[in-house]
């Protein structure tokens, strides 16, 4: 293993990048929200950004008001098209009536990614405190396409992609990564 750059470090212990070549993964980022456009919409801006950043395709990029079927539309298309590995949202997964990822996306999931939503409330905790408790974050798999939902904040976003998804879809991150899985994904 060759020096990693500190901006390179993995946060968790355990974590490290090895010496290996990098697989570019295919990402879509979806904002959710009745509220933002394209101008008003950071924390989408931020998302594809740092998609870039890692070396990763950010192949597609949207904007859906909060409602079950819109929702559940986006992705279900993208999915069907079989151009993304993994789709990361932002928005909806607050408490409100009008917050309502958890309710269009976890239904689809084929298989839950329970430990995520652990992983980015500890994470969130350091940053925000007892506010992460208002965040309903979740992750799962629909037919072979890993889905991150993130709260719509700037800072959510920072800390979802930063200390835990870009590290999960880094194919050099060991002991493991989800990069790894996608081959096996739809074995029956």
């Amino acid at each position: 293993m060759t020096d990693t750059p500190p901006d390179l470090q993995p946060p968790a212990a355990g974590g490290r990048l090895v010496d290996l070549p990098f697989t570019p993964v295919r990402i879509a980022v979806l904002t959710i929200s009745d509220t933002r456009d394209e101008a008003s919409d950071t924390s989408g801006k931020i998302l594809a950004d740092r998609i870039v950043e890692a070396g990763h395709l950010p192949v597609l990029r949207d904007i859906v008001p909060d409602e079950v079927e819109a929702i559940r539309a986006r992705l279900r298309s993208w999915i069907a098209d079989g151009v993304v590995d993994a789709v990361i949202t932002t928005g909806g997964t607050g408490l409100t009536g009008r917050d309502v990822t958890p309710e269009a996306l976890e239904p689809l999931f084929d298989k839950r990614i329970d430990g995520f939503s652990v992983i980015f409330h500890q994470l969130s905790y350091q940053t925000i405190g007892l506010s992460t408790l208002q965040s309903r974050a979740t992750a799962g798999l629909i037919d072979g396409v890993f889905v991150f939902c993130l709260p719509g904040s700037n800072g959510a976003v920072r800390d979802g992609w930063d200390k835990v998804i870009r590290w999960q879809l880094d194919s050099r991150h060991k002991p493991c990564n989800m990069v790894e899985l996608m081959p096996r994904l739809l074995e029956r």
